[in-house]
């Protein structure tokens, strides 16, 4: 039996609301970053929720304090090629020197190695696939992901949001 002309758009319908309602859930993803999700944070920095609305953006909050992204190709720091340092916005940790970006044509800053102990990983389960989620080693905000795609010597692709950073060029 063919359905209805009706019940075909009602389908249609209810398809484009659960799709919506997943684009939703998909910005919004975690909202709490792993590495904070056990609500016993042992970071050098902390503070308290209204804190971090107070210290940051509310695109650097998102980011950093819920785990969310930005556009690709959206952040100045993409095209950010000087001499300098990559820093938490959440902390100032010091995360990457510029000797170590590269360009991987995906819209975010991209990095083969983070400086030494300036980051940590944990397991992100969000949009039915297991990814390694990079935050600050100090605040715990989230950066971005870790892939295995990159250039040598490590092989590796940090993918960082670039509002979740500062950029301070050399000498200054």
């Amino acid at each position: 039996m063919m359905p209805s002309r009706r019940g075909f758009l009602l389908l249609c319908g209810g398809t484009a609301v659960a799709t919506a309602a997943g684009l939703t859930q998909w910005r919004n993803f975690g909202a709490i970053p792993p590495a904070m999700a056990s609500g016993k944070e042992s970071f050098a920095v902390t503070h308290t929720d209204a804190e971090w609305h107070q210290l940051l953006t509310e695109q650097q909050y998102y980011i950093l304090r819920a785990a969310g992204t930005e556009r690709p190709y959206s952040s100045q720091l993409n095209d950010e090629h000087r001499q300098g340092t990559f820093s938490c916005a959440g902390c100032q940790l010091s995360l990457f020197s510029s000797s170590t970006k590269f360009n991987s044509h995906t819209g975010w800053p991209s990095f083969w190695q983070p400086l030494d102990g300036a980051v940590a990983t944990s397991s992100d389960h969000s949009f039915g696939m297991v990814r390694d989620e990079v935050h600050c080693h100090r605040c715990g905000g989230h950066l971005g992901h870790v892939f295995d795609d990159g250039p040598r010597p490590t092989g590796l692709r940090y993918c960082m949001n670039g509002l979740a950073m500062t950029f301070t060029p050399s000498g200054v």
